[in-house]
């Protein structure tokens, strides 16, 4: 699957303001309600990297109020990289085990090819529980820029959450999905090798998003650390 970044309404980082920042975060999350696609998933990572990229050019120096709910929010910023640095990790495992369900399939290896479609079941589950141990919660009251930053891990957390659960569909046992009546009688039965080809670059795209927002969550953690400690 084809992946090409859109370019998004955030204006250039000396131009950004809260009105900009907040009516982008609205339209990324419309258009992840709207369309739940792995390529709707990859731009909302990307354009909410952009979003954390020009975050730290309009906050300004906090008062002792903001400060203490930024304190707050800094706390949940923590577990966000958490979640994203292991998404990261189930990608990867992701990719590795659509390979080798290829081999699989190609040798017409019915054992192995339910072993790994198994596996990816299996692995698509772990990924779900670790969206329990994250805090969903807004900071309650609090200045904009701190509710900005609040709906913006808000946003996410729901994208890889959704993400996740997109692709838990996309392989599964016995019923109809990309290995397709997989045990039918004797014969594993494959719809398309092209389309676990197609499968594994969308997750190599999705994998390249949450890498990019990653790096933007860090570097904008920095950014308000050293706000917080002046």
């Amino acid at each position: 699957m084809a992946f090409h970044l859109r370019s998004i309404s955030l204006p250039s980082r000396p131009q950004a303001n809260e009105a900009e920042v907040e009516q982008e975060l609205l339209s990324i999350e419309a258009s992840i309600s709207s369309s739940t696609t792995i390529s709707t998933m990859c731009d909302g990572l990307r354009r909410l990297g952009d979003i954390y990229n020009g975050v730290e050019d309009i906050i300004g120096l906090p008062s002792n109020q903001a400060g203490k709910m930024l304190d707050g929010e800094m706390e949940r910023s923590l577990e966000l990289l958490d979640l994203y640095s292991s998404m990261q990790e189930i990608f990867v495992e992701m990719k590795a085990i659509i390979q080798e369900l290829q081999v699989a399939l190609r040798k017409g290896d019915d054992a192995a090819t339910q072993a790994k479609i198994m596996s990816y079941t299996r692995l698509a589950k772990k990924a779900k529980k670790h969206f329990k141990k994250t805090t969903k919660k807004a900071t309650s009251g609090g200045c904009r820029m701190v509710m900005l930053l609040t709906k913006a891990r808000e946003i996410s957390v729901s994208l890889l959450e959704s993400t996740i659960h997109l692709l838990s569909k996309q392989i599964e046992m016995p019923k109809q999905s990309l290995v397709s009546k997989a045990f039918h009688k004797k014969k594993a039965v494959v719809r398309e090798e092209e389309e676990l080809q197609e499968l594994e670059c969308s997750i190599r795209d999705l994998e390249s998003g949450a890498g990019h927002l990653f790096r933007k969550l860090v570097q904008n953690r920095v950014s308000l650390l050293n706000i917080l400690s002046s």
